[in-house]
């Protein structure tokens, strides 16, 4: 392509509109339909939490999401907690900040 001078950021979006779509132009060819996607995790060889997750998992996903979203959460609230009570103990005061102005 041929821009007039000055017109830099017009050859620069051009070659990036092509790398970016090239891919999808070139890969998203037809082919045979698929089938559903069916995800499961393997229980065969797992016992106690594990065996408990996985089961949760292929069983029920949306009381697996919560649950798992709330220990994280939880572990989020814990690590908080235990690192405030250790930065403390260093003696670093984190309760009041002087303000500069």
């Amino acid at each position: 392509m041929a821009f007039p001078k000055g017109w830099r950021w017009a050859r620069t979006a051009a070659a990036s509109a092509v790398l970016l779509l090239a891919p999808t132009l070139l890969f998203a060819g037809g082919g045979e339909k698929q089938g559903k996607l069916v995800h499961v995790a393997d229980t065969r060889n797992l016992k106690g939490f594990n065996l408990y997750f996985a089961d949760l998992y292929n069983t029920n996903r949306l009381l697996f999401t919560v649950e798992v979203i709330a220990i994280t959460a939880l572990t989020g609230l814990l690590l908080g907690l235990l690192m405030d009570v250790l930065v403390s103990r260093i003696g670093i005061d984190l309760s009041h900040r002087d303000e500069k102005e």
